[in-house]
């Protein structure tokens, strides 16, 4: 893994912070609200606004949807530090992660599909069990996979079964001589601020790379802030409970901790978060609908400021 060194520290006159966008569809007013909390926190701390393209989905980023995004933050007036981060450029650092983790024998190959650990699931929930969920809802991984020797392993990779790469989270918890815990100067969704304790378990065995990818979001994320020197995150509350998890892989790879600030999210008319797939709310069809910059720093909840 290539050397990472910050310059975060508490009080420190230097910050770094980022917006990272993917190109999987055009912006809304909420990204507008994250990119300028982003670039307006930089320019009141004299510090530093990276733009970061999180184009590890490589079906679904498009170019013109990156292309669509460096338009309508230079036409919010936002401009950034480069050079400009894209993920896709750097599966290797990735890689080198996930060996890292391997090496501590920290991760294991899980080769059950979606349909089968959903019948898992439901098989155990018919029978009355309570199978727990993540954050988002989503039932936890079966650990079966954990269990299974380096030849049974071998073999099923070299059949040629489909497997991702799973974080053994009861192993890594183990680990730990240290308690998690994240400096919150932002809110969770029920208002949480200061020191908040980690709770990575919640998320059950996460995913970390796939046979085609070498990572995912979590992987990804941690590791590019880290090379990043990124010292403040400030992103939406709906990455709150993610945390507890890039906080887990910081500390097994030995990564600094950045602050964190998450702030509330931009909702439509039915009170749900803005989604991409709704074109009508994006930023380009606002803007060819005659919204001026005046209005779509409004639309995302923020005074407008010179």
């Amino acid at each position: 893994m290539p050397e990472i060194k910050s310059t975060a520290k508490t009080g420190s006159p230097t910050s770094t912070v980022r917006f990272a966008p993917s190109p999987n569809g055009l912006l809304h007013p909420g990204h507008a609200r994250s990119a300028l909390l982003n670039w307006r926190f930089a320019r009141d701390h004299g510090g530093t606004f990276l733009i970061r393209i999180e184009d590890i989905d490589t079906t679904r980023a498009r170019p013109e949807f990156e292309s669509a995004i460096f338009e309508d933050l230079a036409w919010l007036g936002l401009d950034w530090s480069g050079p400009m981060r894209r993920q896709s450029e750097h599966f290797s650092d990735y890689e080198a992660a996930l060996s890292e983790l391997r090496k501590l024998d920290l991760v294991y190959p899980a080769f059950l599909s979606r349909g089968e650990a959903a019948d898992r699931v439901r098989e155990a929930e018919t029978s009355g069990k309570t199978w727990p969920r993540d954050p988002d809802g989503a039932p936890h991984y079966p650990g079966d996979d954990r269990t299974l020797t380096t030849q049974q392993r071998n073999q099923r990779i070299a059949d040629g079964k489909p497997y991702a790469w799973r974080l053994d989270m009861r192993k890594a918890l183990d680990g730990l001589s240290q308690p998690l815990c994240w400096d919150e100067h932002g809110a969770g969704p029920h208002g949480e601020t200061g020191r908040i304790a980690a709770d990575p378990a919640a998320w059950g065995d996460v995913v970390l790379a796939r046979r085609d990818v070498p990572t995912s979001y979590h992987l990804a994320v941690t590791i590019d802030d880290a090379i990043q020197k990124v010292t403040d995150i400030i992103r939406g509350e709906d990455l709150f409970a993610s945390t507890s998890v890039h906080r887990l892989l910081q500390r097994l790879l030995g990564l600094p901790a950045p602050r964190y600030r998450h702030h509330g999210l931009v909702l439509d008319k039915t009170g749900r978060k803005l989604s991409k797939s709704d074109g009508a709310t994006s930023i380009a069809s606002l803007r060819e609908q005659g919204a001026t910059r005046a209005d779509i720093i409004a639309m995302a909840g923020l005074p407008l400021q010179p």
